[in-house]
């Protein structure tokens, strides 16, 4: 059950009423409200189903939505009762609240596709696209499982890439946490220590982690302040064009991680384009969804020029050669597809090569990162154990040189 917002005017007393009332969609709440004897004014799904709420939708919960209608349309069941009984069966609450307005919608005499493009958050414009197509050709069906391949299978890349980046960023996080322990905890004590011995010259690397260290006990809020708006600067800067640029460059050029997101960049178009162009859609529209669905603003320019000179006749393949954004061997696969009228089977096997390509190269990262590491932390230990132990072999120094000139 939905809880919609209403404000309606009662029949008998011509009074405004504003209230909540709860139903399965649209339509039904409307026809509650009717039966109570009151005319319906507005009517809106409460605020708290339709904000972040929705953003929310779990791809596997549309891998399975797209597979399970696509079986009930190939079973010959009328679009709007194959909604109807999926909206009942499924047990998520965002895709039901999706899906009930989808219905009503579509219930209205809007298409499928326009009442999926509605929800942008929740239908991207791959789906979108697919499923317009599908409409059109009357291959809806075919559609939507060719839709939940392409999803499952970005997913399970895109899942293997954040895998890659977890283990440095929690060993560099453990590290962080364990430096700011020594600096707060451990160095002021070893200050108390040599503060107590007057004539000692401490050694620079001591002084420098004792300055640091006082810095960050006394003005702790200064350093919160100083986090808080780098990340406040980085979260905008990653919103402009320019930042993203930066960004999305350093993504593709900086090592080790470099190739790994270039072959990610490389699999999700051709997996991508393969789909599109399987469903029928014509090859600029493909360049322009493409470009948005890699999610990379370098690759996205770079399709969209392409799809100009492919408008002025020129071979997508002949576009792509040599660019420094795409990795040679695509548009190679994409120029065999063209010569022999299966691209969207050159493109399927250059995502699957690449998609393997990206398990190789999470492989190879792991190999590196580890010693990367260890290298990092034996150097931060090296340098805080240098710090608090200087002095003390240069205590013991001078004590065995005093003792041999006493003697």
């Amino acid at each position: 059950m939905l809880t919609y917002t209403y404000e309606a005017r009662n029949s008998t007393t011509g009074q405004k009423v504003k209230a909540e009332v709860q139903a399965d969609n649209e339509q039904s709440a409307v026809k509650l409200l009717m039966d109570q004897g009151l005319t319906p004014l507005s009517i809106q799904l409460n605020k708290k189903w339709t904000g972040g709420f929705l953003k929310h939708v779990k791809t596997k919960d549309k891998v399975l939505f797209s597979r399970q209608l696509s079986t009930l349309i190939n079973a010959g069941l009328p679009l709007v009762q194959s909604l109807h009984s999926l909206s009942q069966q499924t047990t998520s609450k965002p895709m039901k609240v999706v899906l009930n307005q989808v219905i009503t919608d579509v219930e209205g005499g809007m298409t499928f596709s326009g009442a999926l493009a509605k929800h942008p958050t929740v239908f991207n414009e791959v789906y979108v696209s697919l499923v317009a197509a599908g409409e059109t050709s009357g291959t809806l069906d075919t559609g939507l499982e060719r839709l939940a391949d392409q999803q499952e299978k970005d997913a399970d890349v895109l899942s293997k890439v954040r895998g890659a980046l977890i283990y440095p960023a929690i060993v560099l996080l453990v590290m962080a946490a364990v430096v700011g322990f020594m600096v707060v905890k451990v160095i002021p004590q070893v200050k108390n220590i040599y503060s107590s011995l007057p004539g000692t010259t401490l050694p620079l690397p001591t002084r420098i982690m004792l300055d640091v260290s006082s810095f960050v006990t006394h003005y702790w809020w200064v350093v919160i302040i100083l986090v808080i708006v780098a990340v406040i600067f980085g979260t905008r800067v990653n919103r402009t064009v320019a930042g993203k640029k930066v960004i999305d460059t350093v993504k593709m050029r900086a090592w080790p991680f470099g190739p790994l997101f270039m072959k990610m960049y490389m699999a999700r178009f051709a997996r991508t384009a393969s789909t599109l162009v399987a469903s029928g859609v014509p090859l600029l529209k493909v360049l322009e969804i493409t470009g948005a669905a890699v999610d990379n603003v370098n690759i996205e320019k770079e399709l969209q020029v392409a799809a100009d000179k492919v408008k002025g006749g020129k071979a997508l393949s002949d576009v792509l050669a040599n660019n420094p954004n795409f990795l040679d061997l695509l548009p190679n696969m994409i120029k065999i597809g063209e010569q022999s009228g299966s691209l969207e089977v050159m493109l399927d096997k250059a995502a699957t090569y690449y998609e393997k390509e990206v398990d190789n190269e999470i492989k190879t990262i792991s190999t590196i990162i580890e010693p990367v590491l260890m290298i990092i932390m034996g150097i931060v230990a090296l340098t805080i154990v240098a710090a608090v132990l200087l002095p003390i072999y240069g205590l013991v120094s001078q004590s065995g040189f005093s003792s041999g000139i006493s003697q």
